[in-house]
């Protein structure tokens, strides 16, 4: 590893938290260059929903390029491009009644955001934007304006005017409606609040500590957005492509939004980023706003095959099937371990199992990677330990990592007992 450490950026954060050489990956088994497996509990933050070497996308991938298809084209019309977009009209926008036109942004997530807020303070003339509590949105400039986490956002390097943070679902207790709290600021003219151009939402808020917006408040942001005529931006790019179930995130409460952006997952594992408007807010002007890798035409074969999981309900029942067991198996581990009073939520195969404790999660998941699972924290303070399976995981894998949690904490939980003992021995 002395490479990394010799000429790698002190940036580098994953291979801190899972510092070993990985060499070969398969479904959600990842392979060190010792031999030793890790399954995978989190899936490229997401990006991976259709598992490491998906072989129908290998081997999509693998003709397309012995064909001598074009891999670096622009914004240019290839093949590649026509098929994914058929594809994603014949298989997502027409069985969901949803009409949108499609940009292809920089190939990243943050790209897609920054195209979004750019596009709607433009159409609106307006340059406040509403943001939430503990949302996270991406670390350019005008995304990480619109992310919370203290950590990303240093003076030095964001400019933190023109958005309005705003309590998400729940934020201040079951009790207090927090769209009514928006709502009054809005129509208050004297709340200091301008009138954004948009609103920017993830509906399950996954490196916030995997908060969960209901289906009633999404409703009422939808209803107050149209009451003052303000874009509604959906940030599905870590839970949509099938995370929660559906394959947008937002499909459950009924909700239309005015664009949404796309990243992850819907490239099956390779860079692509889209940002979905509805076609009369598509008011760019040719060329002016591009980027160099915004047709990935290899990452447009692999996500038609992605895309190709949702010609049925199969993915979606799995998905379903599933989530109830992470979330009965979780709800078994909160209960078994009374002293973390730890919390379980989630939504179709994003869970996240909260513990208070400064500092434990970040040793569950250092010890239950070297017990063979790799799982992340989230949360403002890393006090969620965060479920992030692959969607095509089989059951059976998903319930031996499940099992490596249980057991990591109470291999953790014994020697903290142990350890009390003897200083008081």
């Amino acid at each position: 590893m002395r490479v990394f450490d010799n000429y790698e950026s002190r940036v580098r954060g994953y291979i801190r938290s899972f510092p070993v050489m990985f060499e070969k990956a398969k479904g959600c088994i990842l392979t060190d260059t010792m031999g030793k497996e890790y399954i995978d509990f989190f899936a490229g933050a997401g990006t991976l929903n259709y598992g490491h070497n998906n072989e129908q996308i290998t081997r999509a991938l693998i003709e397309y390029l012995e064909s001598g298809g074009v891999v670096h084209g622009l914004d240019m019309a290839t093949i590649a491009k026509k098929r994914f977009l058929e594809k994603l009209v014949e298989t997502i926008f027409e069985p969901r009644n949803l009409n949108y036109k499609v940009q292809f942004t920089g190939p990243t997530g943050t790209n897609a955001v920054e195209s979004a807020l750019k596009l709607a303070r433009m159409i609106k003339g307006r340059s406040n934007i509403v943001s939430f509590t503990n949302g996270y949105h991406g670390l350019s400039m005008g995304a990480l304006a619109v992310t919370g986490n203290t950590f990303y956002r240093d003076e030095a390097h964001i400019t933190r005017t023109n958005v309005s943070f705003m309590p998400f679902d729940s934020y201040m207790g079951p009790d207090v409606d927090t769209i009514a709290f928006l709502r009054k600021m809005l129509d208050d003219t004297s709340s200091g609040l301008d009138i954004p151009a948009a609103v920017i939402v993830e509906t399950v808020q996954a490196e916030g500590g995997v908060n969960i917006a209901s289906d009633q408040w999404l409703q009422g942001l939808a209803d107050v957005c149209r009451e003052f005529d303000i874009l509604l931006i959906i940030d599905d790019i870590q839970v949509g492509n099938g995370r929660t179930g559906d394959f947008f995130s937002f499909e459950k409460s009924g909700i239309k939004p005015d664009m949404v952006t796309l990243s992850k997952a819907v490239g099956g594992g390779l860079p692509l980023a889209l940002l979905l408007m509805r076609p009369d807010l598509d008011q760019w002007k040719p060329g002016e706003h591009t980027g160099t890798f915004r047709g990935n035409n290899l990452a447009f074969v692999a996500g038609t095959v992605g895309l190709s999981y949702w010609e049925n309900r199969d993915l979606s029942e799995a998905v379903a099937y599933k989530s109830t067991v992470m979330y009965d198996r979780l709800d078994k581990i909160a209960a078994k371990y009374p002293e973390l009073n730890a919390a379980v939520r989630g939504r179709g195969m994003i869970f996240g199992l909260e513990i208070l404790e400064r500092g434990l999660v970040d040793d569950i998941s250092s010890a239950c990677f070297e017990n063979g699972l790799v799982i992340e924290t989230a949360g403002a303070d890393n006090q969620v330990l965060k479920f992030l399976p692959p969607l095509v995981i089989d059951e059976e894998m998903l319930i031996k990592g499940l099992d490596i949690v249980d057991e990591t904490i109470g291999q953790i939980l014994e020697a903290k007992d142990n350890q009390i003992s003897r200083a008081f021995a």
